[in-house]
């Protein structure tokens, strides 16, 4: 394998493996807002509990972000020179924004979270809460603001020539309000929140299978699913609006995700299939005649632009992007189908006795994972053969001096350390999960009773 691809695989699995913390993170920020905020509102000492236990697991969670984040900013200036020449003007606000707004934030309000429980207020404490979870959703504005530059560059004008090239903000609030920023950020953050409700989730079901911590367990679980019904909608939203928008924005992106090849005829709607690059077919598929040029034009019958209407060097990968897509549309299908069902159970009052459900929730916790996992494939390999879109070719991204030996050497160490690092991720929260939350006090067993909290609900018990 040449330099480029390996320098691509190695950039892909660093972000691969750092792309499992940050959703949880975030989704866990929010989750910790509402369960403090739940406690100071009722003063039922069981939300305090709540709060407690998943700050550890937002502590941890957040160590390892951190931890394998910072491996891929060197990488911009190790494999890729000649792209951080070209963007680093433009990339030099954003993450530096990302770094004052978000981290620091973040970091900052941390310490307060996590041992401030005896020290401070109830209210400073939540404030505190409250910032933590604001920081780590600022850290995903600024990332994807820098990669929606990628996506869709705005903002900008291009001074030199040749290799000395490079891009120069004009206008910062076109740059970082680029046409695709909202929709993909609203997007990413509606994939976290669903990721961080998944989790607590994950983990409520597994204690009420063990016959354990069963007030924590009940009102974790409603908490957790009243955030995934919200986030799987938000989902949807953003989701059709960003697909216009790469419509608009990045047709060739949108034609792979389809293998819409053709542009003289309606382009139709896959649910699945098998993309044959070299016959241009999808074999083993099931279509909607139609669909996609309806999405997109509200016309059944209106042809919308395809792969063979752009130079077959500009073309992205069509079988790993048609692949990657759709992977994410049955990954969101299938969560909102378990979502639904576990609604109903909760409001039949059954969900907490039925032991098939519950194991099904339990390994759910994979799920919206690999929904941002194939999001992201689909997003940055159906830019391809552009590394900034319509700017800079990935091939020309790279550093001239760095050989394929050295690349190898580095992706096998990276993956290597990388995996040491998920594997203590697991054993920890595994550690954290049987130690469990501490025996509620006599205030919180008043939740049982339905005094407090979430059993006044009427949708259910």
């Amino acid at each position: 394998m040449d330099v480029e691809l390996l320098s691509r695989i190695q950039f892909a699995v660093t972000v691969g493996f750092h792309y499992i913390y940050p959703p949880m993170s975030i989704g866990l920020g929010i989750i910790l807002v509402i369960m403090e905020g739940m406690y100071l509102k009722t003063g039922n000492k069981l939300y305090e509990k709540m709060t407690k236990f998943w700050v550890k697991v937002f502590a941890l969670t957040f160590a390892i972000g951190v931890a394998t984040g910072i491996v891929m900013e060197f990488e911009f200036g190790t494999n890729w020179s000649n792209y951080s020449r070209f963007v680093g003007d433009i990339f030099g606000s954003a993450l530096a924004a990302e770094a004052i707004f978000a981290f620091f934030l973040e970091s900052g309000f941390l310490a307060i979270l996590v041992f401030g429980w005896n020290k401070v207020g109830p209210k400073m404490h939540f404030f505190s809460t409250c910032m933590v979870s604001l920081g780590s959703m600022f850290s995903a504005v600024w990332i994807i603001v820098a990669n929606s530059f990628m996506q869709t560059p705005t903002g900008y004008h291009v001074v030199g020539e040749g290799n000395a090239a490079r891009a120069e903000i004009v206008d910062f609030w076109a740059m970082v309000f680029s046409p695709s920023t909202v929709d993909r950020l609203t997007h990413t953050l509606g994939g976290a929140f669903l990721t961080g409700a998944a989790l607590v989730i994950s983990v409520s079901a597994y204690y009420l299978l063990k016959n354990k911590h069963h007030d924590f367990a009940k009102s974790s679980i409603k908490i957790g699913l009243i955030v995934a019904s919200i986030s799987i909608i938000l989902q949807a939203t953003t989701g059709h609006s960003s697909a216009m928008g790469v419509a608009e924005n990045q047709p060739a992106k949108l034609a792979a995700m389809e293998a819409n090849y053709d542009d003289s005829t309606p382009a139709d709607l896959y649910l699945f299939g098998w993309v044959n690059e070299e016959n241009q077919k999808v074999s083993f598929g099931i279509k909607i005649p139609g669909m996609l040029s309806y999405l997109v034009t509200g016309d059944f019958n209106k042809p919308i632009k395809g792969l063979n209407s752009f130079r077959e060097d500009e073309r992205p990968p069509v079988n790993i992007t048609f692949q990657a897509y759709h992977i994410m549309l049955a990954v969101g299908a299938f969560l909102l189908i378990i979502n639904l069902l576990a609604l109903f159970m909760w409001w039949r009052g059954s969900l907490f006795d039925n032991k098939l459900m519950l194991k099904i929730l339990v390994f759910t916790v994979i799920v919206p994972h690999l929904g941002n996992q194939f999001g992201w494939i689909a997003a940055e390999v159906g830019r391809q053969p552009w590394i900034v879109y319509g700017l800079l070719k990935t091939k020309d991204g790279i550093s001239p001096v760095v050989e394929a030996g050295q690349v190898w050497f580095s992706l096998a160490l990276f993956s290597f350390i990388y995996i040491l690092l998920f594997i203590l991720f697991i054993f920890l929260l595994d550690q954290k999960i049987k130690k469990g939350p501490d025996e509620p006090d006599a205030v919180a067993s008043q939740y049982e009773k339905g005094k407090h909290g979430l059993d006044e609900m009427p949708i259910g018990s």
